[in-house]
């Protein structure tokens, strides 16, 4: 059994499995069951219903719970029923301040749905969280960060959001997804709730849709998980398999993202026909100095425009690779690349896109566990 004494990598493969009690497997089975048999109405070996409790689940919520050195896990059957369920502490009347630089799905839920029943959210840069009291009123429940953010790589002060959001008694939200509990660890700066897709790197291997929140406040995990149960946004015992299986390898995989994220980074700046290359990494990247306080390293995610800016151009490199794969999501271990503008962030009207500084021409980058010379050579025919 681990502990929080141990090393993070020693708890990314032990945390929340304990070996089968009936046939001493060491990696959790598949509790493959909807139902449970009771020996009494109400007696039973504390599960009842799969929607409320499975035993593959439980195992994979004690994991997250211990990577991201917090008390409770819930898991989701995708980061936006995560978010959904975060959502639903609010009430209406209630409003949110929310980072201006944030995954599309994450704009489109919150402007689309919860803002239908008088929920209001204020988009603002947290570049400088000084920026954030001037929007707080009594009306304000919930700060709900990103960082890195997804797609321009903008780098939040976590603690002193947290600061700030406790001086006025709100909910302090981080989405943790591009980061990892590897990278970064949110509840350990302040923040109440961390939010993962755990579709992306927790997963690892594109092969599972998934979601999770882990906190330390009783009060909140009763409630999320009141709301986990009532509303039923529950992953299946083989997703929970899939990721549980996933974190076992999570550190190795981030070790090789940010070593070849740290080269193709440093290879998209030495082209002269790139433009702007956004990495956490670099020391000029603003709030640099942050990151390096706040992670423990920078990632695989990149972002660049091309000197020749036009949406055309842009295209032209999408179609071009040959090792990055043009689709969705990120986080695997296979290399992707995408069009934020048409695809992860299109629920985002342009003119708001363009303010906030994602251009029509912006590529972003998931840079994988490939070699990192063969990455290389196919962003250089690529790009041409």
């Amino acid at each position: 059994m681990t502990n929080n004494k141990h090393k993070l990598a020693t708890r990314l493969i032990h945390a929340g499995v304990e070996p089968d009690p009936t046939t001493g497997a060491i990696m959790t089975p598949i509790y493959q069951t909807s139902t449970y048999v009771q020996t009494a109405p109400g007696e039973h070996k504390g599960y009842e219903y799969a929607r409320t409790q499975n035993p593959t689940r439980t195992a994979l919520q004690n994991a997250l719970a211990n990577i991201e050195n917090g008390k409770y896990g819930l898991c989701f059957g995708s980061g936006m029923a995560a978010t959904d369920a975060v959502a639903k502490l609010l009430e209406p009347g209630d409003e949110v301040i929310v980072s201006n630089d944030l995954y599309g799905g994450t704009y489109r839920i919150f402007t689309k749905v919860f803002a239908a029943y008088g929920i209001k959210f204020h988009f603002i840069s947290m570049a400088d969280a000084a920026n954030i009291e001037q929007y707080v009123n009594d009306s304000t429940k919930m700060l709900w960060v990103e960082t890195p953010t997804n797609p321009l790589l903008n780098i939040i002060d976590i603690q002193a959001c947290a600061n700030i959001a406790r001086k006025h008694r709100l909910i302090t939200v981080v989405d943790n997804t591009f980061a990892s509990p590897y990278l970064q660890n949110p509840l350990d700066w302040g923040a109440d709730i961390v939010l993962h897709s755990a579709t992306k790197y927790l997963g690892g291997h594109s092969d599972v849709v998934h979601g999770a929140l882990v906190m330390n406040d009783a009060t909140l995990e009763e409630k999320l998980r009141f709301i986990q149960n009532t509303c039923g946004a529950v992953p299946g015992p083989h997703d929970c398999w899939l990721v549980l299986r996933g974190i076992k390898t999570l550190h190795v995989r981030m070790q090789r993202h940010c070593e070849n994220g740290e080269a193709i980074a440093n290879y998209l700046r030495g082209n002269n026909k790139v433009g702007k290359v956004l990495w956490v990494g670099f020391e000029d990247h603003p709030n640099h100095a942050i990151a390096r306080k706040q992670m423990r390293g920078f990632g695989g995610m990149i972002s660049f425009t091309l000197k020749d800016d036009n949406i055309d151009a842009a295209l032209s490199v999408l179609k071009n690779t040959k090792l990055f794969s043009l689709a969705e999501s990120l986080g695997g271990v296979e290399s992707l690349i995408g069009h934020p503008a048409t695809m992860t962030h299109a629920a985002i009207p342009r003119e708001d896109r363009i303010k906030n500084g994602l251009v029509d021409s912006l590529i972003r980058l998931s840079v994988g566990i490939e070699d990192k010379d063969d990455l290389i050579e196919d962003l250089k025919q690529a790009i041409g």
